[in-house]
């Protein structure tokens, strides 16, 4: 368990990501389950390092959503760790920004965000990896490489032409279908299987 501020764990030692890279909009059937279209170009997002929280949080008067997502740290210029994070959105204020054409980030980058299971590092050369996440121990979202619009190494490469990735920065790769409401009590179990082996996890209890 990892109980330092705004760290997440690589391989069990702490690590504080200078800043986490969001691609949005990446899975079809989730571009869908929103209404939205699918855009020309990668949609590109910031989250802070003040974002990262080991706690999940509902909010009955503003409802939080959770968006199940496959990520990965970057170290040598190159993906050397994965792990499963979830996106928290607030969605009815994402709406309100996106009809008036405003930056995201109200929505998406405030304080607690951003939560992580455990790194691990893994052979980059194979990206036969999936997500899984389950409420209550129902299966709520699944989703694998092969379903994203932008591959992972396209998705590294393309943010390199315009972006340093420094050491620890950490890539969300976007959200399958599946997202929801934070329910008080609800329990989340998140995790990363690569060619079917469960390689990381972690739970949480929605408070």
């Amino acid at each position: 368990m990892n109980n330092l501020p705004n760290t997440v764990l690589l391989d069990g030692k702490p690590v504080a990501p200078g800043k986490i890279v969001c691609i949005g909009r990446n899975y079809v059937e989730h571009i869908h389950e929103l209404g939205n279209e699918i855009p020309d170009d990668m949609v590109v997002f910031i989250k802070p390092n003040s974002a990262i929280s080991n706690h999940l949080r509902a909010d009955p008067q503003e409802p939080l959503h959770y968006e199940g997502e496959i990520c990965f740290m970057v170290i040598d210029s190159r993906l050397a760790a994965v792990g499963f994070g979830l996106d928290i959105t607030k969605r009815q204020l994402q709406s309100r920004l996106k009809t008036k054409g405003l930056p995201w980030e109200r929505a998406k980058a405030f304080d607690g965000s951003a939560l992580f299971s455990p790194f691990v590092t893994f052979e980059e050369r194979n990206l036969d990896l999936s997500l899984q996440l389950k409420i209550n121990e129902q299966i709520r979202q699944q989703g694998s490489i092969d379903l994203m619009i932008y591959q992972p190494l396209q998705i590294l490469q393309e943010l390199q032409t315009f972006m340093t990735l420094n050491d620890g920065d950490i890539i969300m790769t976007g959200t399958p279908k599946g997202v929801g409401e934070i329910i008080t009590r609800d329990h989340f179990e998140g995790s990363i299987s690569q060619s079917g082996e469960t390689l990381t996890s972690a739970s949480w209890l929605a408070e």
